[in-house]
């Protein structure tokens, strides 16, 4: 990789290093993030990972977890840490508005930058650049440093299912088109070094609570929407769900793709209020590229066919919104 050797030559000296991640952050966030972590402890470096909140109770299996400093809850501890720092790592994300409350920190800190993400159009300039948009999974970048840096014997189990874990989830269980025969080999290493794939799977796909079932069934009798001739489907998800089933963080990963597995159906979306705050989930499937649409109408972006935005309007002004856009927009691009 690119700046590999720079990276080594600058942690000749013990350092105070900080990885951090983006806000609301899923497996391949929190699997790079504590791979890396576990991997510069052996160097004899000194680190510390910061998460801008929370994150879902099926992520806290991962070899330390305890470790993990949460933002909103240590504010103070985590500015000091970010500020005497000598190395920020930013880990799954492009631009410093993706970690809420830590940006003013983040982007006044005198460390110096090492940028390790897959998202398109990164907005910041690194010191140590390992930036790559065609990469699968920030975790599958994370293990190429790890084998360029000191070789994938330094790779132990618990690095192992925390990078399994964020390559697994971001090519959504090996079924997206960014799986390719360098992602099976590099799992495959993984599994030779180690990584128990069926418990982690297991863990983060097979832990359920009642409410979140219970969820699951009403959000697919009540709250999908489909629109056939549009061929796209969609949920809208409000605080009052949240409320009604007890949803915790997390609780509802991966709900959109129920409504992209629907027969006939390009794009999906999931349309959640929370906390005063409207987020959305775009997913696609063939030419329809959801990240242009969710950079032109939702302040967002992502990947092709995996994006995400933000709206100010209210909840039924957002579906409206989204709803005539998607619409207009795919048979614009005449998605067959």
């Amino acid at each position: 990789m690119k700046d590999t050797q720079a990276l080594k030559d600058f942690l000749q000296t013990p350092r105070k290093i900080v990885i951090t991640t983006h806000a609301n952050p899923d497996a391949d966030a929190l699997g790079s993030s504590l791979g890396l972590h576990h991997f510069l402890v052996r160097l004899g470096q000194e680190v510390s990972t910061i998460v801008p909140n929370s994150y879902p109770d099926f992520l806290e299996w991962m070899p330390g977890n305890p470790l993990v400093i949460n933002y909103e809850k240590n504010k103070e501890k985590s500015d000091e840490l970010i500020f005497s720092a000598d190395l920020l790592f930013c880990l799954d994300y492009s631009g410093f508005g993706r970690i809420k409350d830590m940006k003013e920190v983040a982007e006044g800190t005198k460390a110096k930058i090492a940028l390790v993400d897959h998202h398109l159009n990164p907005e910041i300039n690194p010191d140590f650049n390992f930036w790559d948009d065609h990469a699968a999974a920030t975790a599958e970048l994370i293990y190429d440093l790890i084998v360029d840096y000191s070789g994938k014997e330094v790779i132990d189990k618990g690095i192992a299912e925390c990078l399994y874990a964020g390559i697994m989830t971001d090519t959504g269980s090996f079924k997206h088109p960014s799986t390719t025969s360098k992602i099976h080999r590099m799992v495959a290493e993984l599994i030779d070094l180690g990584a128990d794939v069926n418990k982690v799977s297991r863990l983060i796909y097979d832990t359920n609570s009642l409410h979140r079932l219970k969820f699951l069934g009403h959000a697919l009798a009540e709250k999908l929407k489909v629109n056939e001739e549009a061929r796209i489907a969609y949920f809208v998800i409000g605080e009052e769900d949240f409320k009604d089933f007890r949803l915790k963080q997390g609780d509802t990963e991966g709900l959109v793709n129920y409504a992209l597995s629907i027969k006939g159906i390009v794009v999906a979306a999931i349309i959640i209020q929370r906390e005063n705050e409207i987020k959305l989930s775009f997913r696609s499937i063939g030419d329809f590229a959801v990240n242009k649409f969710a950079e032109e109408y939702f302040r967002g972006g992502g990947h092709k066919n995996a994006s995400g935005g933000m709206s100010e309007l209210s909840l039924k002004e957002t579906e409206e919104k989204f709803k005539k856009l998607i619409e207009e927009d795919i048979l614009k691009t005449h998605v067959k």
